[in-house]
């Protein structure tokens, strides 16, 4: 059996402004968005960095789920951290880029054993590693 990741779903709790973060902030690309069950249904929207293959982030706004209470749990977890990290081959341009834009951050880019890093949040206080790898020694 072949398995492979293919999406991460991260809880927020608008997907058009979520969605606008991604894009337009960001630079991510918009994948996929669709609505399925019709208008009374749920939203997938994907994103992911431009030029990656493979998985994709999910935009996801919990439903009214039959137990309101799975709603609620769910919707407890929006900004919580989520222990990602997105490679860059630059982290202090991106750094001040992003932080032109609005972006907030959780410091300034430094030096650790594997190469410089910075932590970033989005709309909801998800946290990410922003992460410019040292190359091999």
């Amino acid at each position: 059996m072949a398995i492979k990741l293919a999406n991460i779903a991260l809880i927020v709790r608008d997907q058009d402004l979520a969605l606008k973060f991604y894009t337009e902030v960001l630079g991510f690309e918009k994948r996929t968005d669709y609505l399925s069950g019709g208008s009374g249904g749920t939203r997938w929207v994907t994103v992911a960095p431009k030029g990656q293959q493979g998985v994709e982030i999910v935009l996801f706004k919990p439903g009214q789920y039959e137990n309101p209470q799975l709603t609620y749990d769910l919707m407890a977890q929006c900004g919580r951290q989520s222990h990602w990290v997105f490679e860059t081959d630059d982290c202090r341009r991106d750094y001040l880029d992003w932080m032109g834009k609005g972006v907030k951050f959780r410091g300034t880019p430094e030096d650790v054993p594997w190469g410089v890093q910075v932590v970033f949040e989005d709309l909801y206080g998800n946290q990410f590693v922003l992460l410019e790898p040292y190359g091999p020694a």
